[in-house]
């Protein structure tokens, strides 16, 4: 089975995982959480970063406040696909974290999501999506879903 790695910037961010630990919980998707700042712990940052894909991840979710680098700090070291999740940390109430997440450079690309709870639910939903291209039981899922959507 495929997993997730999802990275927060800071503990005090578990508070937005909720919706994101339910859909996954509702997928049967295999996840891990892991606590690395990209400014406090580089060093580990990274080797999560670049041991990745040998750890048998598929997606890799980041969620983090204020300058929130960590997502694009991910994305410059691996090349599995990366979602990242801008969470309110500051007197801009997450504002900044977008516009960090969604702001990178040509070459680096980073998925964004909308800010907080909302923003880390479609991550996984995204995550979901992403593996469900090679996984027929997920795809049957979320197709299931997405019906139950519109009822």
């Amino acid at each position: 089975m495929s997993k997730i790695l999802v990275v927060l910037g800071s503990k005090s961010d578990e508070k937005y995982l909720e919706s994101l630990e339910q859909v996954f919980k509702d997928f049967n998707v295999q996840y891990d959480i892991v606590i690395s700042s990209a400014h406090r712990n580089p060093e580990k940052t990274a080797t999560l970063a670049k041991n990745a894909k040998k750890n048998g991840y598929k997606v890799i979710i980041a969620g983090a406040g204020m300058a929130a680098h960590l997502p694009g700090v991910i994305a410059s070291m691996t090349t599995l696909p990366v979602i990242g999740v801008p969470l309110p940390g500051s007197d801009l109430n997450g504002l900044d974290s977008l516009f960090s997440i969604v702001q990178m450079p040509g070459g680096v690309p980073v998925a964004s999501m909308g800010i907080g709870k909302h923003g880390m639910k479609n991550a996984a939903l995204f995550a979901v999506q992403i593996l469900s291209l090679s996984n027929d039981i997920l795809k049957e899922k979320y197709t299931t879903y997405k019906k139950n959507l519109a009822k």
